[in-house]
Formats: C-alpha cells, sequence, structure tokens
C-alpha cells in the first residue's frame, strides 16, 4: 500500500486539469508583464550603474554640475527679470522713490 496523500494529490491534479493548465497560463502571462516592465525600467542598467562605483561617482559627479549651472543661470535670469521689471517703476511716486535710493546704494557701492 502507498502512501494515502500521494493518491490524494494525483487525484487532485487529475481531477482538475483545465484549472491548472488556466492557473498556469495566468502565471506566464504575469511573468511575462513583469517582464516587460523590467525591461522598459531598464533595470539591468540602473544595477550596472549603482554596482560600478567608479560609474555611480561619475554619474553623481556630472547630475551635480548640472544642477549648480542650472540653478546659477535660472538664478540669473530671473533676478535680471526682476531688476528690469522693477526699473520700470522708478517713476511711480511712492515706490519711485523708494527705489531710486536704492538705485543709488547700488550705484555708489558697485
Amino acid at each position: 500500500m502507498g502512501n494515502p496523500t500521494e493518491k490524494t494529490k494525483t487525484n487532485e491534479v487529475d481531477d482538475h486539469p483545465f484549472e491548472l493548465r488556466h492557473e498556469v497560463k495566468r502565471l506566464n502571462a504575469r511573468l511575462d508583464k513583469i517582464a516587460d516592465s523590467l525591461e522598459k525600467s531598464e533595470f539591468k542598467d540602473i544595477l550596472e550603474n549603482y554596482t560600478d562605483p567608479k560609474k555611480r561617482i561619475i554619474t553623481n559627479l556630472m547630475a551635480g554640475i548640472s544642477r549648480g549651472l542650472g540653478l546659477s543661470l535660472g538664478t540669473f535670469v530671473i533676478l535680471g527679470l526682476l531688476g528690469y521689471i522693477i526699473s520700470l517703476f522708478v517713476n511711480v511716486p511712492v515706490i519711485g522713490e523708494y527705489l531710486a535710493e536704492i538705485k543709488k546704494y547700488i550705484d555708489a557701492n558697485s
């Protein structure tokens, strides 16, 4: 006599072959979706980048330089536009006097 649990397992598989095949197909489709999403996210490139210290240092250095340059240029443009807009208000009675004093102070110190 064999083990009773083996016979039960065999009967379960034999009784429901369609459900098992359907489940396997569903799992395969899910695995295909996961594989596609990993390929789209370039997971391999990300792993290579973070496992090689030299690549990571170069990438972070370039990112820091880019951010610093972008921040500096953006600040320069915004302050330039703000200065131009404020200079248009020099002839306004109340605000103009205050801005004229600031302009004299800036001219004296530059």
